[in-house]
């Protein structure tokens, strides 16, 4: 009898989780990008969702308007700069080494030097230099800072450190420094921390998809941040070429393409005395993107628009993109890859309340060159995945690369310019 019952237990059991197998609907992720509350207040118990909401009601402290007066603007101006040496937690080191120049080689038309520095007790860094040939006086310099999967060797057009590092060095399209030394200015380069000859066993496996995340989580564990940390080894170079005799300290640029134009947003907030910046990526809202790119994938898992090589604390409390490019005016500027015309004319009307719309100039992909070609929204809608992101935002990700087509005459033009 005791047998019998348990039979039949087992039996209902199994013919139970039939009818729940058979009453599941199969899951379609675009089903369910739009994030929205079922309850008549509003909330959410979705922990995700939650912090979804939280997002929408964020509004960034130092958010540019548009309607201010110059004096309000330099104000703005400078509580966003505040803003920005806060959160990237620079340090101040003293007594490290100054930096240690380890050779120079001559190339056809300049010759290429290879620099260490040492801005932390544990670290020693290392930086190129690109010095046209026949330079006879002081001038004017660029910073280069490469994208992701960029090293300094192959923005130098410099054989690459590492057997590995060898994908696309020698493309025109990567080597920067080599087309600003064209020019006959010189050309710093950098390597972004955690790349290049700053990564880590890359070199034996992977290559130049270097392993960001590494380095990234711990600068967070310990109260810093990526963009923090790196910009920080940026700003050290940028000081050892105001040192420079060479060089004319009131002409620096800073070139960024990609990951580099972050740096180079800090860089711009934080140092007033630089010139001029080569912007080579498009302009975009994080935080938007952030809050729109919900749909999730095939696992219910819904996307973070970037990885935590870009995590900032406290960053979307204070700016945005848009916000930290506003704050560049007047000093000149050159976007190269377009974006929303709405971030894009934000910009420009910072540079015309600060009286110089002529020190800014705005280039998109050449798919979207004409206006007519470019979607024009004032808000994104929410719910959608990276691919519908990138087409709402026209962006043309097989064409993103250095804009030396545009870059070098807008460069050449801007320093005859100013030296008249």
């Amino acid at each position: 009898m005791k047998i019998l019952k348990n039979v039949l237990l087992f039996t209902l059991f199994v013919f139970s989780s039939c009818c729940i197998v058979a009453q599941e609907t199969t899951f379609v992720p675009s089903e369910h990008g739009l994030i929205k509350s079922e309850r008549e207040d509003g909330r959410f118990i979705s922990s995700r969702k939650i912090v979804h909401a939280m997002l929408k009601n964020t509004h960034p402290k130092y958010a540019f308007n548009p309607d201010v007066n110059l004096s309000e603007f330099k104000k703005w101006q400078a509580g966003l700069r505040q803003a920005m040496k806060e959160i990237m937690c620079h340090p101040d080191v003293k007594g490290q080494p100054t930096p240690k120049l380890l050779k120079s080689e001559p190339r056809d038309g300049y010759t290429i030097e290879k620099w260490e520095f040492y801005p932390l007790p544990e670290c020693v860094s290392t930086f190129l230099v690109l010095i046209p040939d026949n330079l006879k006086k002081i001038t004017p310099a660029v910073m280069c800072i490469p994208g992701s999967g960029g090293t300094k060797e192959r923005l130098a057009g410099e054989l690459p450190l590492e057997p590995k590092f060898d994908e696309n060095y020698h493309n025109d399209k990567a080597a920067m420094a080599l087309r600003y030394v064209e020019m006959g200015i010189i050309a710093v380069v950098v390597d972004n921390a955690a790349a290049g000859e700053a990564s880590d066993l890359e070199k034996y496996t992977i290559g130049t998809s270097f392993h960001y995340d590494g380095a990234a989580r711990y600068l967070l564990e310990l109260g810093w941040s990526y963009l923090g940390y790196t910009s920080f080894l940026d700003m050290q170079v940028i000081n050892w070429m105001k040192q420079d005799k060479r060089i004319d300290k009131d002409r620096l640029v800073v070139s960024g393409f990609s990951l580099g134009t972050e740096p180079l947003m800090v860089l711009a907030t934080i140092d007033p005395s630089i010139f001029a910046f080569v912007y080579n990526d498009f302009l975009c809202n994080t935080l938007e993107r952030a809050i729109v790119m919900t749909e999730p994938d095939k696992n219910g898992i819904r996307p973070f628009p970037n990885t935590i090589r870009h995590l900032i604390p406290n960053f979307w409390n204070n700016f945005n993109f848009p916000d930290i490019v506003a704050a560049i005016a007047p000093r000149p500027l050159i976007l190269t890859e377009g974006g929303l015309d709405r971030d894009l004319n934000l910009v420009l009307k910072a540079y015309e309340i600060t009286g110089h719309p002529e020190n800014l100039e705005i280039h998109h992909y050449p798919k979207f060159s004409d206006p007519k070609s470019r979607i024009d929204l004032e808000t994104l809608p929410e719910g959608i995945n990276r691919d519908q992101y990138y087409d709402l935002v026209n962006v043309d990700r097989t064409s993103h690369y250095f804009k030396a087509i545009t870059v070098i005459p807008w460069l050449k033009t801007l320093l005859q310019r100013d030296s008249k």
